[in-house]
């Protein structure tokens, strides 16, 4: 053989060299996936496990990391991303509600507990008490996402300043470093950018806030997963609590504040879903990224993720109330329970877990007119495009009931947490306070609720008009002529479920 074929033979071997070190490079880069931690058991897991996001919507680690560092002037105060209201608990790399998972390179994603696990505390002094699937009281969403979206829109927002700052806290090999430059540092700002575009709904000039604990969960449902045109609506609500889900799987029972969802499977994938899960490789609600061809098979792990979810939700008990109860006086309030409240609010009672109509309900419209059968209708479509198959959307007028479990921990009141607390709830609508603070976690045995007034309140609160459009404290005004005693007896039982 002389030396012209030989030399071919060895050009095409080196060739195909490259390319398999190429292609090897590729995927250990950019979708090897490592396995996620052994957790200590399911609650650890519901506050940092994976829920799928970190594929299409995970940030770089070392890039999330920086950014409070980068740029301070865009928090809304002191503390890196504790200003944001997050649950940190001592010890732990990620706040609740945060994961990391390597998919090729460290990524940070969220999951359920960023709206869902909410803390209280006795005294200004004390550790806040962290509790599991309870509303997430001090978050604030909102903020958080106009912070990334404003730092990826300034200047400072460039490789050479990041991985200055990235270089401060980790030692990064030469190729990770040009990945950094290169690639991951200007992909993640086109993809905050992007996400912008997103959100312009909500950030329209003079538009109501959703504050802590709270966020449009309709709208960000209806912009995210349907085509439907960007509307006049606006929808503050709650995060709710979702322990003990059992006990609304009832016949025809329904979930979400509007009763929009009649399976508790379905609000869990439609969760996830918003949160950047990608169940399919040619999900429309996910990145760019997510579409190309190779398969990932995450169908099955998703269905899978939501079903342990829902195990473990369905089983975990409401939180004890953690403060002293009159046992006598919560006797004496519970046939006042049984008459006023029962109907609508005792598992497996007639009304509870039903749509009560807004004409007889009168609480704040803004909520329930975010949706309609129409957008219903395409998010129903988009889910089974992704080859899931679970209960419909729907749409109603009016508000639903819920189980009353857990209680105390589910201040403010009312969908759109206007009424601080329950001796408030039980107060004609005029006697309710017009002003306060959410946000600040110190708790109120006596009134039940949160402290929503005085300096430290509002140090740590966001504070809530409800004169502003959809913060609406009117309606719900079962137990209002009650007599005083009568009031205290009920409120001392409604401490105990």
């Amino acid at each position: 053989m002389s030396n012209r074929p030989r030399r071919k033979i060895f050009r095409k071997l080196f060739v195909l060299l490259l390319v398999v070190a190429g292609g090897w490079f590729g995927w250990y880069k950019f979708l090897r996936a490592e396995p996620e931690p052994k957790w200590a058991d399911e609650a650890e897991r519901f506050k940092y496990g994976s829920i799928g996001a970190e594929f299409s919507r995970g940030m770089p680690y070392w890039i999330w990391v920086v950014l409070p560092r980068v740029f301070p002037d865009l928090l809304p105060g002191p503390g890196g991303y504790k200003s944001f209201g997050l649950v940190w608990e001592e010890g732990k790399e990620m706040p609740v509600g945060f994961t990391k998972q390597v998919i090729g390179f460290p990524r940070v994603a969220n999951n359920c507990a960023i709206c869902h696990v909410g803390t209280w505390r006795s005294k200004d002094e004390e550790v806040s008490h962290v509790v599991v699937a309870a509303p997430a009281n001090t978050v604030n969403v909102q903020a958080m996402l106009r912070f990334l979206t404003k730092a990826s829109e300034d200047s400072r927002f460039n490789s050479s300043v990041l991985l200055t700052e990235i270089e401060r806290e980790a030692k990064l090999s030469f190729a990770d470093k040009m990945l950094y430059r290169f690639v991951l540092i200007p992909l993640t700002r086109s993809a905050l950018q992007r996400q912008d575009k997103q959100f312009v709904w909500m950030n329209r000039p003079h538009w109501p806030d959703w504050g802590q604990g709270r966020d449009d969960p309709m709208n960000l449902t209806k912009y995210f997963m349907t085509s439907q045109p960007v509307d006049d609506t606006v929808g503050q609500a709650d995060f709710p609590s979702n322990w003990n889900l059992q006990a609304r799987k009832g016949t025809n029972d329904l979930l979400n504040w509007c009763g929009e969802t009649p399976a508790v499977r379905s609000v869990l994938i439609d969760s996830a879903l918003g949160l950047g899960a990608a169940p399919d490789k040619t999900s429309k609600l996910t990145y760019p990224l997510d579409l190309l061809d190779w398969k990932l098979e995450r169908r099955a792990w998703f269905l899978k993720r939501m079903e342990d979810l829902d195990n473990f939700l369905s089983a975990l008990p409401p939180p004890k109330y953690p403060f002293a109860v009159d046992a006598d006086l919560a006797a004496k309030g519970k046939p006042v329970y049984d008459h006023y409240c029962a109907e609508c609010h005792d598992v497996g009672a007639a009304r509870t877990c039903k749509v009560i109509p807004i004409a007889e309900i009168g609480t704040d419209t803004n909520r329930m007119a975010t949706w309609s059968q129409a957008a219903a209708d395409q998010a129903n479509a988009a889910v089974k495009k992704l080859g899931i198959i679970r209960p419909n959307l729907i749409q109603n007028n009016g508000y639903a009931s819920a189980p009353l479990d857990g209680l105390w921990m589910r201040a403010p009141y009312l969908h759109n947490g206007s009424v601080p607390t329950l001796r408030d709830l039980l107060e004609p609508v005029e006697k309710r306070p017009t002003i306060f603070y959410r946000g600040y976690d110190v708790y109120d045995p006596t009134n039940v609720g949160f402290i929503g007034s005085g300096p430290a309140a509002e140090r740590a609160g966001w504070r809530l008009d409800v004169t502003i459009r959809g913060n609406g404290n009117q309606g719900h005004v079962y137990g209002t002529d009650l007599t005083e005693a009568e009031k205290q007896a009920l409120l001392e039982y409604l401490k105990t479920l």
